[in-house]
């Protein structure tokens, strides 16, 4: 029964190996034709066929389009230009859904590739460089070196597909920094094909200080974390779809957070740390404050592409 048993085995590993080698049962042969752009079984390329509906010209989103439309928009649409915006996953304080970075970066990539109308937004990224609390649960962060390369592969990909340019950009603080690297760093390599990789600040850093400034003249206090911007922002984004519980504004104010070159007052310096994930005070949100916040990060965003386009031509 013992030899039995080891022939069958045998038998059976042969079987496996010969169909690997052919092709079958989800073997090698069959991964690598969709790989190498339909080789088919083992025979030449096979060239690519597909048609692209003429009612599909204007989606931007390439999660939401075929690849025909993808691949029209590139060459055909003079769409050169690919968006990865990364959002986040994050405690946003007791009013705000822990998808809020996300939620705003789809909108606004959205818009900044609309007004640009030469660009192609790439699936929005929803984890960024963080850490998970059991206290405020809600957060899935990446280290650094994982979100650095997960930028440069997925930019690295895109230019594969025949992007020209790719401008990366965050919603969220933490990782920054990385972005403008990756963006450094494959601008130098493939630059001398022709090929961009562009690092957009103004859609964060940039914007944040304008906007802010605009706060300060209407003497709304400053926030940063889950605070008036960010909750006035996805209260216009999000309307009545539940980013944001509004009945529950009226107590949304945590810890204080002083304007840039305020100095902290005694009455602030004297008020008790709140944990519950809000920098700032975010019960003076509204709708119209946030329509202000999303329109300024587009603007910023748009412009300093252009700029970027405008450069290297």
């Amino acid at each position: 029964m013992r030899f039995r048993s080891l022939a069958v085995i045998v038998l059976v590993a042969a079987t496996a190996v010969d169909m690997t080698a052919q092709g079958g049962a989800g073997g090698r042969a069959g991964g690598d034709s969709a790989g190498r752009g339909g080789r088919g079984r083992g025979g030449p390329p096979v060239p690519a066929t597909g048609e692209a509906l003429a009612s599909t010209k204007n989606l931007v989103e390439l999660e939401m389009m075929t690849w025909p439309e993808v691949k029209r928009a590139i060459q055909e649409l003079g769409k050169t230009t690919a968006i990865i915006y990364n959002g986040g996953t994050e405690h946003r304080g007791p009013q705000n859904v822990n998808g809020g970075h996300t939620l705003m970066a789809r909108e606004m990539a959205k818009a900044i590739a609309e007004k640009l109308g030469n660009a192609i937004v790439a699936p929005i990224l929803a984890y960024s460089p963080n850490n998970a609390s059991a206290e405020l649960p809600g957060t899935i962060g990446l280290s650094t070196a994982v979100y650095k390369q997960m930028n440069t592969e997925i930019a690295e990909q895109l230019i594969k597909h025949g992007f020209k340019n790719v401008a990366i950009m965050g919603d969220h603080g933490g990782g920054q920094a990385q972005l403008g690297e990756v963006a450094k760093e494959l601008d130098a390599k493939y630059g001398p094909q022709g090929i961009h990789v562009y690092y957009v600040n103004d859609a964060y850093a940039t914007a944040q200080d304008a906007f802010e400034k605009e706060l300060i003249a209407k003497g709304l206090p400053c926030s940063s974390h889950a605070g008036i911007s960010d909750t006035a922002e996805m209260m216009y984004l999000g309307l009545d779809k539940g980013w944001v519980r509004k009945e529950l504004l009226a107590t949304a104010q945590g810890n204080y957070v002083a304007c840039e070159g305020q100095p902290r007052d005694s009455v602030a310096a004297a008020r008790p740390r709140v944990n519950n994930g809000i920098n700032g005070d975010a019960r003076k949100a509204s709708i119209a404050l946030g329509k202000r916040a999303f329109d300024i990060k587009v603007e910023f965003a748009v412009k300093q592409i252009q700029g970027f386009l405008a450069a290297a031509k």
